[in-house]
């Protein structure tokens, strides 16, 4: 079955990059000239995912802004002659079916996941966590869409981190299957070091069958006394198996100061309109550390 549908998880209060995130949601933090949340949508979309949820809070009216029209700046723009920055802010209103629900408290992602329970209705779905950037030449939602339609299981995409991170995130009891595939037939939220399986980590992107909403309504609430998504993967993985696809590509973590930076740089190095003084000045910098 086609992978159509995608949620994104944007309700977290961004406390890592405090007091940027006081009035500005962490997801609408610029990455040279288009905020976070837009490079994860445009993922989405060049991966087929037709129809998005995003998962906002309180504060967060500036997401829903960014992706709908803006008749007063686009008649400006035209106004100018300025038709390539038009097209471009229209563009982004045609991404995809965008919609969003508010998650009134916050209990952790399996809870956030859940309030996606209606919109998903039974079909598997991507779910693309909004504190993760991850840019290469293919979309990572996408080749985890071809890991679900090679193995008909819940896909998570997952990177080997040091043992100082791996305690801090998740584990995966993985065996290899084919180049850059595993099966995930176990996994642990924040292990202690003899409780971690391999390095091996979920990084912020996976396919989930709708059968992940019944096990999140019967799993209890636990690390830091929130419903852990990790929780209920561990479930399905232990009763039915999951696939790990070491994905390609280079993720920014947008939930922290040091991986904001290291987008800024690494995207503005690559941006046409600014690659090559932003080079040079990079250089001038690096004589002087």
């Amino acid at each position: 079955m086609k992978i159509r549908k995608a949620v994104i998880p944007a309700a977290g209060l961004g406390t890592r990059v405090l007091p940027a995130s006081k009035a500005m949601p962490k997801e609408m933090l610029s990455i040279v000239d288009k905020p976070a949340i837009q490079y994860i949508v445009e993922e989405a979309a060049k991966s087929g995912i037709e129809d998005i949820l995003i998962i906002t809070s309180r504060g967060k009216t500036t997401v829903e802004d960014h992706f709908d029209r803006s008749p007063e700046l686009e008649q400006r723009l035209l106004a100018s002659g300025k038709t390539d920055i038009y097209n471009q802010i229209v563009d982004i209103t045609k991404l995809a079916n965008i919609t969003y629900t508010r998650q009134h408290e916050t209990k952790g992602l399996g809870h956030a996941i859940l309030c996606a329970k209606s919109f998903v209705g039974d079909e598997p779905f991507a779910v693309l966590y909004g504190d993760d950037v991850i840019l290469g030449e293919k979309p990572v939602c996408g080749q985890l869409c071809e890991a679900y339609d090679r193995y008909g299981l819940g896909v998570v995409g997952i990177k080997e981190v040091t043992m100082e991170q791996i305690q801090k995130y998740s584990s995966m009891k993985v065996e290899p299957l084919a180049d850059r595939q595993y099966k995930i037939t176990d996994m642990i939220e924040k292990p202690k070091p003899d409780q971690v399986f391999s390095l091996f980590s979920i990084l912020g992107r996976c396919i989930l069958p709708a059968r992940i909403f019944e096990i999140l309504e019967n799993t209890p609430y636990g690390y830091g006394g929130e419903l852990q998504l990790t929780d209920a993967m561990k479930t399905l993985a232990r009763e039915e198996g999951m696939i790990g696809v070491d994905f390609e590509g280079r993720r920014y973590d947008m939930g922290s100061k040091l991986g904001i930076l290291e987008a800024i740089v690494e995207v503005g190095l690559g941006h046409p309109e600014t690659g090559e003084a932003f080079r040079a000045y990079l250089r001038e910098i690096a004589k002087t550390l």
